[in-house]
């Protein structure tokens, strides 16, 4: 029994170790064949997503924040015409006033002086009309020489020349040579509404040296609205170019029109000029200093967009991906534009480059980047 154990295990020893052989090559072969059928279903990069690109049209809109001002061509600042005290001011902001309208008095030493000096004027003239008249007499009887008879006649020239220059002064002072009144009314030059009151009634006015008029009138039937354009934008806009002006005053109110000027010099400090639309202002609704924003269409443009992120860059140089064949890819360098917003995200204008119907990597791009050797 002993001896038939002993030759049963010597003969599984012997098939153990006649089997490892074949059971380890079979082991190999197994997997060696995982290994080789996996890799065909196996993509090369994963998050690769290529599209097929086409021109566009693309518009996009200037805002240039502005504001309202009234029209310098219908808005005057009324001065006093003479020195002297301002009596019985009749002018409040927002008044209307008329053409013509009395909106103070007053009164001034200056008509007095103006009146003495036509006096003085007049005396003269009639002393050298008498001087003349006797010369004339003179020589007609060969008593006075003709030099003489000349000098007597320039005399009388200036004489009624600085009578008339006189005359003239009271007459600009609003007054009559004949008169004896020192008070002058103030009248408004044009109709219009009084914008700010720079006097009070009582204060002494002096008309070569005031600064602060008493009153500025303005006609705001049309009213300037004035903007900042840029220097980075003046190739986007030109004289006659529509435009849409919005105020924050009122909402969903979207009036239309036309670029009127464009400045011809920069702000030193902001590098901007003014640009102006000139607008009706019907029941004078838009107030000088009002807020408003001028809305300029930017002129539609054809150009290939593609995502921000298929769009790659190393230094000043931009790039994309484009299939190469056999999986490969291949960058191709691009020329970009303006970030333009889409409803789909923001994307950029490709401006040379590319041509329509060619494929582009748009996600993954930055994965096909291969990395710096150390």
């Amino acid at each position: 029994m002993m001896k038939n154990r002993e030759q049963k295990g010597r003969g599984q020893k012997a098939f153990a170790a006649a089997m490892w052989p074949a059971g380890l090559g079979l082991l190999l072969l197994t997997g060696c064949r995982h290994k080789t059928e996996a890799l065909p279903d196996q993509p090369a990069i994963a998050g690769i997503k290529l599209a097929t690109v086409h021109t566009q049209s693309t518009t996009d809109t200037l805002t240039i924040p502005g504001r309202v001002e009234a029209d310098p061509e219908h808005l005057v600042h009324i001065y006093a015409p003479l020195s002297g005290r301002l009596l019985n001011m009749t002018l409040t902001p927002g008044q209307e006033v008329k053409k013509g309208q009395a909106v103070a008095q007053l009164q001034s030493g200056d008509v007095a002086q103006a009146r003495a000096d036509f006096e003085k004027a007049h005396i003269e003239v009639v002393r050298a009309d008498g001087a003349l008249t006797r010369g004339k007499l003179l020589y007609a009887h060969e008593v006075l020489p003709q030099a003489e008879l000349q000098d007597l006649q320039a005399t009388d020239a200036a004489a009624h020349s600085e009578q008339e220059r006189s005359r003239q002064r009271i007459h600009e002072l609003g007054f009559s040579e004949t008169g004896n009144s020192d008070i002058t009314v103030v009248t408004a030059p044009i109709s219009g509404t009084v914008l700010d009151i720079g006097t009070s009634a009582g204060e002494l006015q002096r008309s070569l040296e005031t600064t602060a008029g008493i009153a500025t009138v303005a006609d705001l039937d049309t009213v300037w609205v004035t903007g900042d354009l840029y220097e980075q934008d003046l190739g986007l806009v030109h004289r006659g170019d529509p435009v849409g002006i919005t105020f924050p005053a009122y909402a969903n109110e979207t009036l239309h029109g036309t670029i009127s000027n464009i400045g011809d010099a920069l702000d030193p400090a902001t590098h901007a000029v003014k640009v102006r639309v000139v607008l009706a202002n019907p029941g004078h609704r838009y107030k000088p200093q009002m807020f408003a924003n001028l809305n300029i269409a930017r002129p539609t443009a054809t150009h290939i967009l593609l995502p921000l992120a298929a769009v790659l860059h190393d230094g000043e140089v931009a790039e994309v991906y484009v299939p190469a064949g056999a999986g490969k890819y291949s960058t191709r360098q691009v020329t970009t534009g303006a970030v333009v917003h889409t409803s789909s995200g923001d994307q950029v204008e490709i401006l040379r480059g590319l041509r329509d119907g060619d494929q582009v990597v748009t996600e993954g791009a930055a994965f096909l980047r291969q990395p710096v050797a150390d």
